[in-house]
């Protein structure tokens, strides 16, 4: 069965989208994949002489760029339903929420309401969207206007815009910010790698960390613009053993896409997962094979852009003392900043008790470990060395690598005697301490640790 695919590449003025088009035209290309793009709109029609500065206002501007915007994406779509292909990947540059940046609040509700558009469903509509931060962030040197007739902004109005597509795009169940940390060439294969992961090329590996957080200031977070809150109701269903099964009811203010999910332990913090977004209709359907020994989940979700790094902190109405901050990573090895008004108590990626499953049979978060002040009374236990070893094999594409018989142990001893075995060509330790987690390589020459 064919599998239509529609992600937004958005960001500032002078990140890399056009560039980042080439890429990933030639990368998805050889995986097999019809690679359609959409044109930025606002380019189009600004070198077509319809700008703000020539319509009547700019929110008339902003809402026939919306209205061109849709039947664009719609002609695709109907375009892409008809092809023979298998993997069919639709990209746009930019999408109908990026309007939000240029126009205040009030005006882009009354853009949704005109167009007859919720601003949840329309934001959530693509499935995945990747930010590029403008070179005006990081990388002044590179930032020019000489590639794009229809860009004006200086580097302070660059940096501006670059801020409020971020919080525009805030709240997407899948959203990613590639910044201006390496040169130009890794950005954009960092950008690759995301996409990649998202498509599941080679398996849509998730790689998630989460923490037992103290209670957060809910009016702070409120009142962040690069913060916006979700409303999620999670039921589990009936699954095969090793497998997790669920749906999801998302959004706020009666505003809801559906989603169910499989997922399946590859190892600790690894997980294969597969997502699909369905209608109420089937949603409501598969409650009917909801698990019975599962109390339906629900939570208030408030995904917090800080740092170019995607938050989401978790909190439930059985506590009122302290909640969860989930971050999907990349690389088991990134490191996470956390912003300076959470007050990370310890990690619990490992602990099963946790898991949002286990939270739905005891409506309760275990602290029995946690005293009075909400320190972790298992910190000393938690800083000690955790030593892992395995053999470590390249991917077909060298785009990456993967990890077999790994074995992980606090004994040093024991795990080196195993990394001596034939076929076994790593050893590392890891240690977390405060939430940071540090992780060091043997090198066989030096003899150390590095």
């Amino acid at each position: 069965m064919f599998n239509i695919t529609k992600i937004v590449i958005t960001g500032g003025p002078c990140a890399g989208k056009s560039t980042a088009m080439t890429w990933i035209q030639d990368h998805f290309t050889k995986l097999g994949y019809k690679v359609l793009f959409i044109a930025e709109t606002a380019t189009e029609l600004i070198t077509g002489g319809v700008a703000p500065w020539t319509c009547k206002s700019n929110y008339h501007f902003q809402y026939n760029l919306a209205k061109l915007q849709i039947a664009k994406e719609q002609a695709f779509y109907n375009a892409a339903y008809e092809m023979p292909d298998e993997k069919i990947l639709i990209v746009c540059d930019r999408g109908v929420p990026d309007g939000k940046a240029y126009l205040n609040n009030a005006d882009y509700q009354k853009l949704m309401s005109e167009l007859g558009e919720f601003e949840i469903t329309m934001r959530d509509k693509y499935d995945a969207v990747f930010s590029l931060v403008t070179a005006a962030k990081g990388a002044e040197e590179f930032y020019t206007l000489a590639n794009n007739a229809a860009r004006t902004e200086t580097v302070e109005q660059a940096i501006e815009k670059d801020d409020a597509i971020i919080a525009a795009w805030t709240g997407h169940p899948h959203f990613r910010v590639i910044d201006n940390s390496t040169d130009f060439r890794n950005k954009m294969m960092r950008l690759i790698s995301e996409i990649s992961s998202f498509l599941g090329e080679p398996e849509p590996y998730e790689i998630e960390r989460k923490f037992l957080i103290r209670y957060p200031d809910i009016e702070k977070l409120e009142a962040m613009p690069n913060c916006k809150r979700v409303e999620i109701m999670q039921t589990y269903l009936n699954a095969p053993e090793g497998d997790e099964v669920r749906v999801r009811q998302r959004g706020s203010d009666g505003q809801f896409v559906y989603i169910k999910t499989t997922k399946r332990k590859i190892s600790d913090v690894k997980r294969l997962e597969i997502e699909k977004r369905i209608s109420q209709d089937e949603y409501l359907r598969l409650l009917m094979d909801a698990d019975i020994t599962k109390h339906p989940i629900r939570k208030t979700r408030y995904c917090l852009t800080w740092n170019n790094q995607y938050f989401e902190i978790d909190v439930y109405p059985f506590s009122k003392t302290h909640a969860i901050v989930e971050i999907e990573l990349t690389n088991e090895n990134d490191e996470i900043v956390f912003p300076e008004f959470l007050n990370v108590i310890c990690e619990v990626t490992d602990d099963p008790s946790y898991k949002n499953a286990a939270l739905a049979t005891t409506l309760a978060f275990d602290l029995t470990d946690i005293d009075m002040a909400g320190h972790d009374i298992k910190a000393e236990n938690a800083a000690k060395w955790v030593y892992e070893t395995g053999r470590e094999e390249p991917e077909i594409l060298g785009s990456g690598s993967h990890e077999y018989d790994v074995v992980r142990t606090t004994d040093e001893t024991y795990a080196f005697r195993l990394a001596k075995e034939a076929g076994r060509n790593y050893i590392t330790r890891s240690r977390t301490i405060d939430g940071v987690r540090e992780t060091q390589y043997w090198d066989g020459y030096s003899k150390k640790w590095i």
